[in-house]
């Protein structure tokens, strides 16, 4: 589970740093100029920025933090339902890197997330 909680550090605080100060830099990079550039890149940063620092702490208490697992499980999921995959059906430009990263995420997830102590 640190391991999970060490990833979301590294990657959430890299694309949230990116998104919130240098969202230009964002819309070519983590969106792979998927999107035109809207300001809404940065309320995506702000997500990712929570994040970062839920991940922080869940280094310290990993068990009482799991919700952000649970969170990131569901909207990871609901990206790549309601929006990947229309795309895909579709044939419309996607970020394919976010897509293969949320892949694996919502593959792994299930895997880490503690249930037992969530229901308790």
């Amino acid at each position: 589970m640190k391991l999970m909680y060490f990833a979301n550090i590294g990657v959430a605080g890299a694309i949230s740093i990116t998104s919130l100060f240098y969202p230009k830099i964002a819309q070519r990079t983590v969106f792979t100029e998927a999107f035109e550039y809207s300001e809404a890149i940065r309320l995506v940063g702000a997500l990712w920025l929570a994040i970062f620092l839920l991940s922080i702490v869940g280094l310290f208490y990993p068990k009482q933090m799991s919700l952000v697992f649970v969170f990131q499980l569901i909207y990871k999921s609901s990206w790549l339902l309601f929006a990947a995959l229309p795309a895909i059906l579709n044939n419309q430009q996607y970020p394919k890197s976010m897509a293969i990263f949320f892949v694996v995420w919502v593959i792994l997830l299930p895997f880490v997330i503690p249930w037992k102590a969530l229901v308790n």
